[in-house]
């Protein structure tokens, strides 16, 4: 709705910065964090037990795999548990991020030999466990999506990291984290193809229902080639995403999945709403963004806005665009 000032009333948030803390824009999760914060192993399981569905609990785990020192009270309830799949997951996930953090996200030519070690080590210990839980229980969604990763990080190869999908795909079809995780896995970065990349994206968003998560990927993989052209140069990164044929692909992806009637947003909504407003607002499509922006008011998420230089000051900068588009379009 838009005032007679020229700004978009009715929505509270849509001049203030950006928040990007995952705990502050889902409050919902606030009491995983708390359960973290006090090594409680009951808490954390009630709180997984609780989750609707197998989305949720794959986005909730990456949380809590990123909350520095879980490692200590999860290899407790492993422990403890030794035939429950949840902490031995949990505790993979976190290896993981261990590792990862270690390797640092630059390209392979500038990580050294002993992050690669050291990397590979921890990803090796979250691969003892999980390969534990996907033979004891192959239809265990969390511990699947964590095994396409660890498949890329320890350059197992395209084939096997679409085996462990395909695992996955055969239980939980629609599976968005892990259609993430492999869409990267599929990027020339990683040994993959555009042809791949972009592929699997439209595949995966034409395959889900309407108002499925899934649309998202066809905006990241967008995303991703252009980070790759960025590095190129710059003029070709900008004339890439003003395209008519990205232009196009994206208008179809967001009507079929984050604009659609029967979407839920969830606790990805803002992940994938991100994607779309980052996507079209690079190609100059700042009306296409509007609804992006309303949606997300003040909310954005870690990815993908962590490939522009500065995040906040882009979302800020891209929100006013297209409020000022939306002002336009209102006259």
């Amino acid at each position: 709705m838009t005032s007679t000032t020229g700004g978009v009333s009715g929505a509270p948030g849509i001049s203030a910065p950006p928040r990007f803390d995952p705990f502050d824009t889902l409050p919902e999760l606030v009491p995983l964090r708390t359960a973290a914060a006090h090594g409680d192993w009951p808490a954390t399981a009630a709180f997984f037990a609780g989750l609707g569905t197998e989305a949720q609990r794959s986005f909730a785990a990456g949380l809590l795999a990123d909350i520095d020192g879980v490692e200590r009270y999860l290899e407790q309830a492993v422990a403890a548990l030794p035939g429950d799949p949840l902490p031995r997951t949990l505790l993979a996930d976190r290896y993981l991020h261990i590792g990862w953090d270690i390797r640092s996200g630059a390209r392979a030519q500038h990580v050294s030999r002993d992050q690669f070690d050291r990397f590979h080590d921890w990803l090796r210990r979250a691969e003892q466990l999980l390969i534990e839980v996907c033979a004891e229980h192959p239809s265990y969604a969390h511990a699947w999506t964590v095994r396409v990763t660890t498949a890329r990080g320890l350059e197992l190869g395209q084939a096997e990291a679409r085996r462990r999908y395909d695992r996955l795909a055969a239980h939980h079809p629609h599976h968005y984290p892990a259609q993430t995780q492999l869409l990267q896995n599929l990027c020339p970065k990683w040994s993959g193809s555009w042809e791949a990349a972009h592929g699997f994206a439209r595949e995966c968003a034409a395959a889900a229902p309407d108002g499925s998560h899934s649309g998202a990927l066809v905006a990241i993989a967008h995303l991703e080639h252009w980070l790759e052209l960025l590095g190129d140069g710059g003029m070709e990164a900008a004339a890439y995403m003003r395209g008519v044929p990205v232009r196009d692909d994206l208008r179809f992806a967001a009507q079929v999945s984050v604009l659609h009637k029967d979407y839920r947003p969830g606790f990805h909504g803002i992940g994938a709403h991100s994607a779309f407003a980052l996507a079209f607002s690079l190609g100059g499509h700042h009306q296409d963004a509007i609804p992006h922006f309303l949606e997300l008011e003040d909310r954005a998420a870690e990815f993908p806005w962590q490939y522009t230089p500065d995040p906040a000051a882009a979302f800020v900068k891209y929100r006013k665009a297209a409020l000022s588009a939306a002002w336009g379009e209102s006259r």
